[in-house]
């Protein structure tokens, strides 16, 4: 009697401890562009819920995704890794990943219950998870559709990836956000008591650019803000830019002439989105788990959102498309009371969940903690004086000479409105991106060098790579790439013996 005494009170204590784990959900949206949020100066106020989330907790607003394109981003960010490390630098060579622990693995070794509910393209796998409930572009990948669902699903595919002009069918409730709501709700309440890590992965405002009533008519057309610049600046850009409005133009047939439309939906898909976080959010108060709940809200990358008279993503560093938000909410973190000034990285976030799960960093993590960032502690601010972004798969550049079949690639489609934006003439290449403060500093394997002041050329128009009275802090920038490069190197595999392989605690590349 007395020894079942003391196993249930040994038994009681290791349930108590892990309900003392906080539980971690990570909302990533695809292809959302940080800018257009109040909170970063937009006039529209397309995302008030994130707004006032983000005002309870530390948000950046120099946060960087790791490359602009989904695969690769989504791969980095479950690594801790960049793309040169992880040799996923595109959407088709997913199964390359290279690591030794992903956020997956660390989760469950600490005694997480996981799920991943959304858009996955990245390695995960489902017999690496508790919990699998995939969406896509087109829909639910399950069996467990209602009709409603089936209806819905039958309608985006018929999109061809593009767009409705028209208000989308059969109301909120078939939208995937909701859905995806509805999933997270009932599999948090099959696991209440036991800490849990879930990837709660949308895959919009991403296109097929669609949204139902009320969110189609929240922001008309004529009524959105000018974008700062308009096809004239595509022209500024380069002939890349050129290239992809041109293949744009032959598969999205007639996009220029709704381009407002576009940016109309696209904003109505994000407050949809911001609708749905409230309600994920109000469903976690009613289980009771959302007070020991730590809630990012990231992206995986932005979309050009009008920039230069093109939509989605493709070419260059621009921040429309690198530039992503980042907001954390939870037990310990501190309010910020405004943007941090760190500048921080998508691969921030596996090796700062390390810290929370009570984890050791693994090996080859190239992110760092930030941890002491969130909770108020001392940090080396020169760690985040800077970050780095990477772009395309290698090679030489692929342009207009070496001709522009742009249908017998893939990159149009042979017949109906496709066209994949991440193709052979955008993505060939290897491109760096540098942010320090106002300055942004873009660098090519060619040596094509690009220098920004984002306070006062928020579009990247003027570029001062070449002014004499830029010299000094082109310089620094470039001094900072280079430390960047170096201390990324890969270093997984570790060596086997002899050697003792020195890191700080909180991974810090510099200190």
């Amino acid at each position: 009697m007395r020894t079942s005494s003391i196993l249930l009170a040994l038994t009681a204590s290791a349930t108590l401890a892990a309900q003392e784990k906080p539980n971690v959900i990570i909302v990533m949206a695809d292809q959302l562009r940080v800018d257009l949020m109040q909170r970063e100066g937009y006039p529209l106020n397309t995302m008030p819920f994130a707004d006032n989330l983000a005002s309870a907790g530390t948000w950046f607003n120099r946060a960087y995704t790791a490359a602009p394109a989904s695969g690769p981003a989504r791969v980095s960010m479950l690594t801790g890794r960049f793309p040169k490390a992880t040799h996923v630098r595109s959407n088709h060579n997913i199964p390359d990943a290279f690591y030794s622990k992903d956020m997956f693995d660390v989760a469950r070794e600490q005694g997480y219950k996981t799920a991943m509910i959304g858009k996955n393209h990245s390695h995960l796998t489902p017999e690496r998870v508790d919990y699998w409930s995939p969406y896509d572009h087109n829909g639910q990948n399950s069996d467990k559709r209602s009709e409603l669902g089936k209806a819905f699903d039958e309608y985006l595919g018929t999109l061809d990836m593009y767009l409705d002009l028209n208000p989308a069918p059969f109301g909120v409730e078939a939208q995937l956000p909701y859905r995806m709501v509805d999933d997270a709700s009932e599999w948090i309440g099959s696991v209440a008591g036991e800490p849990f890590l879930m990837w709660f992965s949308i895959a919009e405002p991403h296109n097929p650019y669609q949204t139902c009533e009320p969110y189609y008519s929240m922001f008309p057309p004529e009524k959105l803000p000018a974008m700062g610049s308009t096809v004239a600046g595509r022209k500024m850009k380069g002939e890349e830019y050129e290239l992809l409005a041109e293949m744009m133009g032959q598969g999205h047939v007639g996009y220029e002439e709704n381009l407002q439309r576009i940016r109309s939906v696209y904003h109505g898909m994000i407050r949809l989105i911001d609708d749905q976080l409230a309600r994920l959010v109000s469903e976690l108060k009613e289980k009771g788990v959302y007070d020991n709940t730590i809630l990012i809200f990231v992206a995986d990358h932005g979309d050009y959102a009008g920039e230069y008279g093109l939509m989605k993503k493709g070419v260059g560093l621009d921040d429309a498309i690198t530039r992503i938000p980042m907001q954390w909410t939870g037990p310990g973190i501190q309010v910020s009371g405004g943007p941090h000034k760190a500048h921080v990285s998508l691969i921030d976030i596996f090796p700062t969940l390390c810290e929370v799960m009570g984890a050791e960093i693994p090996t080859g993590v190239q992110g760092r903690s930030l941890w002491p960032i969130l909770t108020g502690k001392d940090y080396p601010e020169q760690e985040f004086a800077s970050i780095m972004t990477e772009d395309g798969y290698g090679g030489m550049y692929y342009t207009k000479a070496d001709g522009t079949d742009y249908r017998e690639e893939g990159a149009v489609g042979k017949k109906g409105l496709f066209f994949d934006e991440l193709n052979t003439w955008t993505q060939s290449g290897s491109m760096r991106m540098l942010r320090k403060g106002d300055w942004k500093l873009v660098y090519d394997m060619d040596g094509n060098g690009q220098l920004y002041n984002l306070a006062d050329d928020p579009s990247e128009l003027k570029n001062l790579y070449t002014d004499p009275y830029c010299k000094a802090v082109c310089d620094e920038l470039k001094d900072d790439l280079l430390r960047w490069e170096i201390s990324t190197q890969d270093h997984h595999p570790i060596p086997r013996r002899r050697y003792r392989f020195k890191r700080n605690e909180h991974n810090y590349l510099f200190r």
